[in-house]
């Protein structure tokens, strides 16, 4: 049975008798030659990689199947590419390419190419024209570069007559081609602008995705905004230091400055950007949303003080207003005290002084609150009556004056609820002790996956239980809010425990997956390379030497560090597959030279397999010839489909 046969078995059966594990996008029978899942393309570029399939088929009868998903479901690509072939019944002129974008991997796999295209020809497109496009996310780029590539290499032995035609046309439409080529990118560019727009600043994963020529004027218009922001809030702000005083003003002082050290950075970084020196895409990209991300952040602080600013001169502004507004306010909590006083008086007899402990001396407090405010607004009317450029110090009285109402009336609030606020406690304690109880068990359960945040809530917990627990009977309330307290941050941390153990668990399965089909995969190809020998050069001996290496370190990491393990079992996978590749074309290069006419005969077989060596090679004399290999040094005894990481 042939190589690529054998290996689809081997690991069509080692998947289906995995266990499954939840995914959006498990291997599956492909529906139509694009699939995006992902949501890698638009309109125009699902279009656009249609009609570079079509070509594909027209040109060559070589049919194209593209899937972009987020991730490839816990397996290496090649194996979820070779499953979801076999799902698809795709046959030897069928052609897979499969995109995971959030996991960048990908995997071009075909079940058996034309003869005319070389394992050079297809390496060079996946390093050449498939990759590059996908680590710009050119997602529809790498899907046109995968069909021109195959169909330029399955054209590569044409005749000099079809050459002259195909580059005379390709002269012909040269022009068209780049006028299209250039009112595209065009498109695509203010496109990226007018997203960059609407995406926050400080989100660099969405501004990840646009275009460089996007970020790169982003990042021209926030610098300007955010340099015409500032030079307008220093005026602002010398204006309010002078009216209202530096300590008035220090948090909006400090809150510019740090905006203003901001936007030198940004300034710096766009200098590198437009000095002699080039970068790499990849170090444009990198500084670009570096200089965006910080100008937005320290814009956005900047606006969180605006409400504060104004409200500090609406304050001056309206100072006689609200003065009156703040002596109408003490007045009404004034009256209340004789009704306060009565209410604590009456809980004073009916509860255990423990239980009254927080509101005992609430009426004392809001007393002398009241009077606080009374001498603040006193002084804050004597700061308004002062001429214009004077007045700053009324501000900090009014704001001492409405802290002051505040609590004094929170005081008064605590004593008329108190009697209702006991009583919920008395009746609802109990269960709320034995929720505490059923919690603690719980984080005891989630131990090994909580860490110390877990074993921290959970101690907490406990100490709150045995205290609530002891004054419950004196103190009910406090118990109450005590525990209750306790039990809210144990159960934050049981629910990051709780999904954290899931995670694990799901990890655990990806790895078992992972580890049985590079087991498979290494396996298959080290089949094949045994009993091939005779016809296998050094490339898929290093490949697979390389596979079992980080099989064996997947193994050895199982336990204690799945999380790397898993990278190994698909490094292994993936190795094994391209191992697999470069020994079959060895060995059909090796039949091309040996044919059916070459002097072998019936051994020739025998040599493949490596059961019968050059003599010359084993000491047998100038004779040549072939014998049996036996123990000792070197002097003594097509399925195609690549990718990796982008």
């Amino acid at each position: 049975m042939p190589f690529a046969r054998v290996l689809t078995v081997v690991a069509l059966l080692t998947l289906i008798c995995l266990p499954g594990t939840a995914s959006a996008d498990p291997p599956s029978r492909l529906p139509n030659q694009i699939t995006d899942t992902a949501r890698a393309l638009d309109g125009g570029d699902r279009s656009e990689v249609q009609a570079a399939i079509d070509k594909l088929y027209d040109s060559r009868k070589l049919r194209l199947w593209v899937v972009y998903v987020p991730d490839f479901d816990g397996q290496a690509a090649a194996s979820w590419a070779q499953r979801t072939a076999t799902l698809s019944a795709l046959g030897d002129r069928d052609v897979i390419l499969a995109v995971a974008t959030v996991d960048r991997e990908y995997n071009l796999f075909s079940a058996g190419l034309p003869q005319e295209i070389s394992d050079t020809e297809f390496e060079n497109l996946l390093v050449n024209d498939i990759e590059p496009a996908l680590r710009k996310q050119d997602w529809a780029g790498a899907a046109v570069a995968a069909a021109s590539g195959l169909d330029s290499a399955a054209g590569g032995s044409t005749g000099g007559r079809d050459l002259l035609i195909g580059g005379a046309a390709i002269a012909a439409g040269l022009g068209g081609v780049y006028v299209y080529t250039r009112h595209r990118k065009r498109s695509r560019v203010k496109a990226g602008i007018e997203a960059a727009r609407d995406i926050d600043p400080v989100d660099t994963a969405a501004l990840s995705a646009l275009p460089v020529e996007a970020l790169d004027q982003r990042s021209k218009d926030l610098l300007v905004e955010l340099d015409n922001a500032l030079r307008a809030s220093a005026e602002e702000l010398e204006l309010a230091r002078g009216e209202f005083g530096a300590d008035q003003t220090r948090p909006f002082a400090e809150a510019f400055d740090t905006a203003k050290a901001a936007l030198a950075k940004a300034f710096t970084i766009r200098q590198r950007l437009d000095d002699n020196v080039p970068e790499t895409p990849q170090q444009q990209r990198d500084l670009l949303l570096d200089l965006i991300s910080g100008c937005g952040k320290a814009d956005q602080e900047l606006d969180a003080q605006v409400a504060e600013f104004d409200g500090m001169r609406d304050l001056l502004i309206n100072a006689p207003q609200r003065l009156d507004a703040l002596t109408q306010e003490m007045v009404t909590l004034s009256s209340r005290l004789p009704a306060s006083s009565a209410t604590l008086e009456r809980l004073v007899g009916e509860f255990p002084a423990p239980t009254l402990a927080p509101v005992r001396d609430n009426v004392t407090h809001a007393k002398e609150r009241l009077e606080f405010a009374d001498r603040n607004i006193t002084e804050g009317r004597s700061f308004v009556a002062r001429p214009a450029g004077e007045q700053g110090p009324a501000v900090a009285t009014i704001r001492a004056a409405e802290g002051a109402i505040s609590q004094a009336r929170t005081l008064l609030d605590a004593v008329d609820s108190a009697s209702d606020n006991i009583r919920h406690a008395i009746a609802t304690l109990p269960a709320a002790l034995e929720e505490a109880r059923a919690d603690i068990a719980a984080a005891d359960a989630l131990t090994a996956h909580g860490g110390n945040d877990l074993a921290s809530a959970r101690a907490a917990a406990s100490e709150a239980l045995a205290r609530a627990e002891a004054a419950r009977g004196d103190n009910p309330l406090g118990s109450f809010t005590e525990i209750a307290a306790a039990d809210v941050e144990l159960d934050k941390a049981i629910a990051a425990a709780a999904s954290e153990k899931q995670r694990v668990e799901r990890l655990r399965q990806q790895l078992d997956q992972a580890m049985t089909a590079a087991s498979a995969q290494v396996s298959a190809a080290g089949d094949f390379i045994s009993t091939r020998r005779g016809a296998v050069e050094a490339e898929a001996r290093t490949r697979l030497s390389e596979a079992q290496r980080h099989l064996d370190e997947a193994t050895r990491l199982r336990e204690s560090d799945p999380s790397t393990a898993l990278q190994h079992a698909q490094t292994a996978a993936d190795l094994g597959a391209r191992a697999a590749r470069a020994a079959e074309a060895d060995v059909r290069e090796w039949e091309r030279r040996n044919t059916p006419q070459s002097p072998f005969g019936g051994t020739s077989g025998a040599i493949l397999g490596g059961i019968l060596l050059n003599s010359v090679l084993r000491g047998g004399g100038g004779g040549g010839g072939y014998s049996p290999g036996s123990f000792g040094g070197s002097s003594s005894s097509r399925r195609i489909g690549g990718g990796g990481r982008f």
